[in-house]
């Protein structure tokens, strides 16, 4: 499920809008915002595509550190896990203190 960051709502994985308010969901979702954050951020080096311990062989494939700019866009294409990609991004980085 993709939840918007507009009005809340949870769309499908494969919603390209949301189902209450239309939003653009590759800006507008949690995980979308998220990724521009990290990407925007200086003190981001990479960013880790974290899988949950149940999921499904398209995300355990995507699972690992990439370059910013070389992050796979989530939800995962081709997840098959019956709740939906349910996958995240971290921020490793360059400094953890000011």
């Amino acid at each position: 499920m993709r939840t918007c960051t507009l009005c809340n709502a949870s769309s499908p994985d494969n919603a390209n809008e949301c189902v209450r308010c239309s939003a653009d969901l590759s800006i507008h979702s949690h995980t979308a915002k998220a990724l521009a954050e990290f990407q925007a951020n200086d003190r981001v080096y990479e960013v880790r595509l974290i899988v949950d311990h149940d999921c499904c062989p398209a995300c355990r494939e995507v699972e690992g550190a990439y370059p910013k700019d070389a992050t796979p866009k989530l939800p995962v294409k081709g997840c098959s896990h019956e709740f939906g990609c349910r996958c995240f991004y971290l921020p490793a980085l360059v400094d953890i203190y000011p």
